[in-house]
């Protein structure tokens, strides 16, 4: 986006976070990456035996994120009640937007230079105890610390409410008793916001009944079973949990006791904006990418920008990529405005994860069989976003989230 164009979508103060941004991810986030390509541009080293990120890799990500904290950036979203800089949904989609435009999934560490709200302080941290403050919030703040959010189950993806790990009553406190499954960062976060069955009943007739527990990784009875590996990775970021009768405190409860499921989505709706981000700002990447390659790949004598069959694909993803800009810059100023905008984040999702999938596939059929290379890293960009399609709610979901709140009566955007 040109310098006319961000002036046109943004006030200035997320201009100018956005330039910031750039001369951090070259200093911090790229210059890592060059030189430490070693490590990770290469899976054998990347991750160790038993498919988890090797100390080294582990080391380098914390100093983004620390380097981040220092120059504003990480905390940059995190309510100022919690010691951020308590900026928007539109600073939060302008800021992830620029992260993966530049970095897209090839400079991966970049994806640590702003919190991500289930691995790092967000609005969900600010239900939790005085207590639970007083020994994490530093860490966390400081980026030196990392945490994961346990809710999906085998049987609870799309249907949260369907979950079966429990909380039972023990004196003042709770046994935590149950498993978890693609659990991200979950192989190295120093804590796990758990969701958990504290009243059967009401869970039972989806009135309530779920509550959320802030556990420490190293609790007794906190298992990480195995690391998820998924594309034919030797390696992953999610893992199987399991609790076996883990002993949680009363500080250790986040928000009210049986209605954490507020909080849950309260995530969750934060991690719709984020994917919608993550996907125009890989789209652009890989767009630009496209229309570099065009120009100078040559086929029968002349140059495949020539080609209507090359370049017609194109247009249209350049399309619906506006659209999808567009969408994100809605949703974002409507939730700034207070409003719900639950149809509004869900249509946005849906559109921006599907517009990406589709751009990724037609920038590497542009590219012909170098565009599934390592080098250009157009598969790697491609397999992350097939994976947005799912995360933090499918597309069908999202449609049937669309739908309901439609049949209730909002009909306007």
């Amino acid at each position: 986006m040109s310098a006319i164009a961000d002036a046109n979508a943004y006030p200035p103060d997320i201009v100018a976070l956005r330039d910031g941004l750039d001369g951090f991810l070259k200093q911090e986030v790229i210059a890592r990456h060059e030189r430490h390509a070693a490590l990770l541009d290469d899976e054998r080293r990347l991750f160790t035996d038993d498919g988890r990120y090797h100390p080294d890799a582990l080391a380098l990500i914390r100093e983004v994120r620390m380097a981040a904290s220092r120059a504003g950036y990480y905390g940059m979203c995190v309510p100022t009640s919690l010691g951020g800089g308590g900026l928007g949904a539109l600073a939060w989609f302008g800021g992830w937007e620029r992260i993966f435009h530049r970095c897209a999934d090839h400079y991966w560490l970049g994806h640590y230079a702003i919190s991500h709200w289930a691995f790092g302080p967000s609005a969900v941290l600010e239900r939790v105890s005085p207590r639970a403050r007083d020994e994490m919030l530093a860490g966390m703040m400081a980026g030196s610390h990392s945490m994961c959010f346990g809710m999906s189950e085998p049987d609870a993806g799309s249907d949260a409410m369907m979950m079966k790990t429990k909380a039972v009553r023990e004196g003042d406190g709770w046994r935590i008793s149950g498993s978890k499954i693609w659990t991200t960062n979950s192989p190295y976060a120093d804590y796990c916001i758990v969701f958990a069955v504290t009243d059967p009943a009401r869970a039972a007739q989806r009135k309530g009944g779920i509550s959320a527990f802030l556990v420490p990784t190293d609790a007794p009875g906190f298992v990480v079973e195995r690391v998820i590996k998924m594309w034919g990775s030797v390696g992953g970021n999610e893992a199987i949990l399991h609790f076996d009768g883990i002993r949680v405190e009363p500080w250790q409860l986040v928000g009210e006791l049986d209605r954490g499921f507020a909080i849950a989505m309260l995530g969750v709706n934060l991690g719709r904006l984020y994917n919608s981000a993550r996907s125009v700002g890989t789209a652009r990447w890989a767009m630009e990418k496209a229309f570099d390659y065009v120009k100078v790949r040559q086929a029968f004598g002349h140059p495949i920008a020539e080609y209507q069959g090359v370049m017609f694909p194109l247009a249209e993803s350049a399309m619906q990529m506006h659209g999808a800009h567009l969408m994100c810059l809605n949703a974002a100023r409507l939730v700034d405005g207070g409003a719900p905008a639950r149809k509004e984040v869900a249509m946005t999702k849906a559109f921006a994860t599907q517009m990406a999938a589709q751009t990724l596939d037609r920038v590497i059929q542009a590219h012909g069989a170098i565009g599934m290379t390592n080098e250009l890293g157009l598969t790697e960009a491609w397999k992350s976003l097939r994976k947005v399609n799912i995360a933090d709610g499918t597309n069908e979901i999202l449609r049937r989230t669309i739908v309901g709140e439609m049949l209730g009566g909002d009909l306007d955007w």
